[in-house]
């Protein structure tokens, strides 16, 4: 059913949301709060993690991002305590600190090495303009950049049969005083993965389609009904944690 047949009915039918491999995987990832200490990732898969999230988008090619991977457990200890005593921090296998470069912008060389210089030059120019006199714009450049890589991770980590969990709860400035980031670097998410102990929550309810979504203008509500991630992930489980006892 296209969107203009949606909107151009006044009859609401159930339609069913096509279960595709993509969707599957997104419905499978789950913030995981129990993880086994004594589990650790190989290099190889650190490096696929890794992977994934450099292949995220960032505005210019700029990759304002650095990747911090923590799997010291001593270190993981000191993240732990900054992170307010969260223990899947101390107990996940590695913890991916994502930190924003709010100066990237600068080293137009770094990102634009493989650029004609031709364009280079125009681009150089443009970028430096945009973001030279406008921090507000610099830092929400840093958080798209952070949140699109995050999730890349995450789902490469789901189909690694890994679980994982996003976190902001932390103290930036003992995070950024533990791992020994730049000035300017900011820790802006903490990601942890590794082998789960025990299963998520049930998810705590999804908005309707109507509530979330508007089609041409806001408010106008053409595409209605309830998200169906509850039917694709009915168990609300990742399939690799344990029951919870």
């Amino acid at each position: 059913m296209s969107l203009h047949s949606i909107k151009a009915s006044s009859i609401e039918e159930p339609v069913d949301t096509p279960i595709t491999p993509l969707l599957d995987l997104i419905c499978r990832r789950r913030a995981v709060k129990h993880y086994d200490p004594t589990y650790r990732l190989t290099e190889d898969e650190i490096r696929t993690l890794l992977t994934a999230g450099a292949l995220a988008p960032t505005s210019f090619n700029m990759q304002n991002r650095h990747f911090i991977c923590v799997v010291d457990p001593k270190i993981k200890d000191q993240l732990s305590v900054a992170a307010w005593g969260q223990e899947q921090v101390r107990d996940a296998s590695v913890v991916i600190v994502l930190s924003g470069n709010r100066n990237a912008y600068k080293n137009t060389a770094r990102y634009l090495r493989n650029v004609p210089p031709s364009l280079r030059q125009t681009f150089e120019t443009m970028i430096v303009d945009l973001y030279k006199e406008n921090d507000a714009l610099g830092r929400d450049e840093d958080c798209r950049s952070v949140a699109f890589a995050g999730m890349n991770i995450m789902l490469m980590a789901t189909d690694m049969g890994y679980e994982s969990g996003p976190l902001i709860g932390f103290d930036p400035e003992k995070v950024s005083e533990i791992i020994g980031l730049p000035n300017d670097h900011e820790p802006l998410l903490l990601i942890v993965i590794g082998k789960g102990t025990k299963p998520p929550r049930k998810r705590l309810g999804l908005l309707n389609f109507e509530e979330m979504a508007s089609v041409d203008r806001f408010g106008q509500n053409a595409i209605t009904g309830e998200v169906e991630a509850d039917v694709l992930d009915p168990e609300a489980q990742s399939h690799s944690a344990s029951p919870e006892v």
